[in-house]
């Protein structure tokens, strides 16, 4: 329960912080190191911080577009 609550924790930081880059591979660069970085500071995996990360990184304007 716990790694779940890393996981969505990870993503929802990377989807906020990552959604202000100019493309995709910006946003997925910036939402690894920030999913790593984060998950690896409260105990977690860094690979699977980074791994979540970076998918929300990628897809947060896509998820941002179908919000609206």
């Amino acid at each position: 329960m716990r790694s779940l609550k890393l996981t969505f924790a990870a993503f929802a930081a990377s989807a906020l912080l990552a959604g202000c880059m100019g493309n995709d591979v910006e946003r997925a660069a910036v939402g690894a190191a920030v999913g790593g970085v984060g998950s690896a500071a409260v105990g977690g995996n860094m690979g699977t911080g980074a791994l979540v990360g970076a998918a929300a990184g990628a897809l947060a304007d896509d998820v941002e577009r179908a919000i609206r």
